[in-house]
């Protein structure tokens, strides 16, 4: 059984780090999948710095055009001038130099309208396989993560999948093929110095961001770490609104918060610094280039061999490179926090299932009912076994209870019923339905044969309606009218000012905890499921609504197997058995009559809390209990 540990940073499995190819190659697939129009985007980009590389070679025509009116000029030949420069095709160059201008633009627009399509749907689909997988994952997984973490995990992941194509696509491919072209260039059509002096300027620049961003790497790691822990205090926080307000305690969760905000503006200021000198030493460096590149291009004008178009088309082929690569350390330093975050986002996809489906897992059969634990024993951690060599059977169509004091393992029996966790095949003992081995079906089949009502009841951040709609998402307006009257709900969100589409809140807390229970009642009523498992199903409602409520589970319960964890044992003395665990084991079985007759375990608790009921004072009757603060 695989454990994750238990901490406030995201667990992460034992495989090792990745490097940044292995990050890349799992995005690859995604983006392969529409390799035609990856295809013509590249051909676009192509196209567009080979438009681009013409913009100063017009341009340098044009000098040389206008220089030799100049020289005309200078000859006394001016009057001639205007028709020399028209016959001499430099107005053609004009316009040829805006066509030229615009096909840099319409071939970037091309394929960048191309690669969106791309993009979206690789961000799209790996959003959804990650949620799936989360979903996929085990109880304890979830019970050891922080959510506000991991959500920043996968935004982050996702957004981190935009930058990493924008800033290849965008910036660092078209550089690369402009790079080769300058250089291509300088070699055919000048001279050899031209292209060394520019890769040597390219390859220290490049050395240098990439060494300077290595070593800055750290603070913006630092600062995401920083970043995800605040978020993940701040939306616990405000989680726990009530909580905190009970205790008084706005300003110790504020000094909190605000601990985690100085450590990341500390963090900040040190990731600016060295941004600044990173910057100052990238301009050093272009400077120079520049220096050597330009003083050889002015002896050459100088000297005859090269024209005034040619200084000026070398100058504006330096500055075409080095403009975009004056944020280059930008884009490597995003570069690698894009990598980062689709590394973490891609680490959520290698945390194995602890409790997968089994190779050729069928659907679950259900029959009649029966529902057999058979010699279970289960211990979340090794240290502290919860269920000792437990065996009981629950007759298909019959109610049994199980009862017990708090810790003695009756909630464990629920989540394992539905597969939250998974009995060990060699130790752990089986536990079937209808003889079959529950880790031998289908999860999706056996959940949807079981209905629970929970103790603990968390409603979905929507209306009442969906909240019972859940239950069973394709039902009619009328079925889920039909499970509200059932749980005797209809009437109170009939008096509510919007009805069934009145929001309930963050976890419903704007219900009460009766409320809440009787829309839980309703959804699983919708479900209809041929197994029902109440987990202090009626432990929110006062006495009267408990009467009503147990009965209408008295009713629904009748045709179906039911399992009943219960802590009030007047909501059980109807069941055909009723089991008393204590520590983990089954101390008693039998009927209600039969095991106040033994005057055990059960006859002790029952004269327990029928001693509390009577010393207990009466509430009025009639009315659902009060609901909580904020709420109807």
């Amino acid at each position: 059984m695989r454990r994750f540990p238990a901490s406030n940073e995201p667990a992460l499995p034992a495989t090792g780090p990745r490097n940044d190819w292995q990050t890349i190659v799992s995005l690859l697939p995604y983006l392969t999948a529409y390799k035609w129009r990856v295809a013509f985007a590249l051909c676009c980009l192509i196209g567009a710095k080979v438009a681009n590389l013409g913009v100063p070679i017009v341009m340098k025509h044009i000098v040389d055009g206008l220089a030799s009116v100049r020289h005309l000029e200078a000859l006394g030949r001016a009057e001639h001038a205007p028709g020399i420069v028209l016959a001499g095709g430099v107005g053609l160059l004009v316009v040829a130099y805006a066509v030229v201008r615009l096909s840099t633009s319409l071939f970037t627009e091309l394929r960048e309208i191309l690669f969106s399509k791309v993009t979206e749907s690789a961000v799209r689909q790996l959003a959804l396989k990650v949620f799936r997988h989360l979903h996929s994952l085990s109880l304890r997984f979830h019970l050891e993560r922080q959510t506000g973490g991991m959500s920043r995990d996968i935004e982050r992941g996702t957004r981190g999948i935009t930058q990493l194509i924008s800033y290849s696509l965008y910036s660092i491919l078209p550089t690369l093929v402009e790079v080769g072209l300058v250089l291509g260039f300088f070699v055919v059509k000048y001279e050899a110095y031209y292209a060394i002096v520019t890769l040597v300027a390219l390859v220290a620049y490049i050395v240098f961001t990439v060494k300077v961003t290595e070593w800055r790497t750290h603070f913006r790691r630092t600062m995401n770490e920083l970043d995800s822990r605040a978020n993940s205090r701040a939306i616990d926080s405000l989680i726990n609104y009530e909580t905190v307000k009970y205790f008084g305690n706005e300003e110790w969760e504020t000094t909190r918060y605000d601990e985690n905000l100085r450590r990341y503006r500390k963090a900040a200021i040190k990731s600016q610094q060295s941004l600044s000198a990173l910057n100052f030493g990238q301009q050093a460096i272009i400077g120079t280039g520049l220096v050597f590149i330009l003083w050889r291009a002015t002896q050459g004008v100088m000297a005859g061999r090269l024209t005034l178009g040619d200084l000026v088309l070398i100058n504006t082929f330096m500055l075409q490179l080095y403009i975009p690569l004056n944020f280059l350390g930008v884009v490597y330093r995003e570069l690698k926090q894009s990598l980062t975050d689709m590394d973490r986002m891609f680490t959520l996809l290698t945390v194995e299932r602890e409790v997968p489906d089994a190779p050729g897992a069928l659907p679950l059969a259900v029959r009649g009912g029966e529902v057999r634990f058979s010699r279970v024993n289960f211990a979340y951690e090794p240290s502290r076994q919860i269920l000792h060599d437990l065996s009981f059977t629950i007759a298909a169509g019959t109610t049994t209870a199980v009862v017990g004091h708090s810790g003695s393992g009756k909630s464990t029996l629920a989540r394992l019923m539905f597969r939250f966790y998974d009995l060990d095949r060699t130790t752990g003992g089986a536990i079937t339905i209808d003889g079959q081995d529950i880790r031998d079906v289908t999860q999706d089949s056996l959940r949807a044969s079981i209905g629970i009502v929970p103790q603990d009841t968390v409603l979905f951040n929507d209306s009442i309606y969906y909240n019972i709609a859940y239950g069973r998402p394709t039902a009619s307006r009328e079925e889920v009218i039909a499970a509200a009257r059932a749980a005797h709900i209809h009437a109170f969100i009939e008096s509510l000012p919007r009805g069934y589409d009145t929001p309930v809140g963050e976890r419903g807390l704007k219900l009460s905890g009766g409320e809440k229970q009787r829309v839980a009642i309703a959804r699983t009523l919708l479900k209809n499921p041929p197994i029902l498992l109440f987990d202090e199903a009626t432990s929110a409602l006062d006495s009267r609504s408990e009467r009503a409520i147990q009965h209408e589970l008295d009713l629904i319960a009748r045709e179906r197997t039911t399992l009943v964890i219960a802590h009030r044992l007047s909501t059980v003395v109807h069941a055909q058995q009723i089991i008393v665990m204590d520590h983990g084991r089954i101390v008693e079985r039998g009927t209600h009559a039969q095991l106040l007759a033994a005057g055990g375990h059960y006859a002790q608790m029952w004269a327990l809390q029928q001693q509390k009921a009577s010393e207990a004072p009466q509430a009025p009757e009639g009315q659902i209990e009060a609901p909580a603060a904020g709420g109807h």
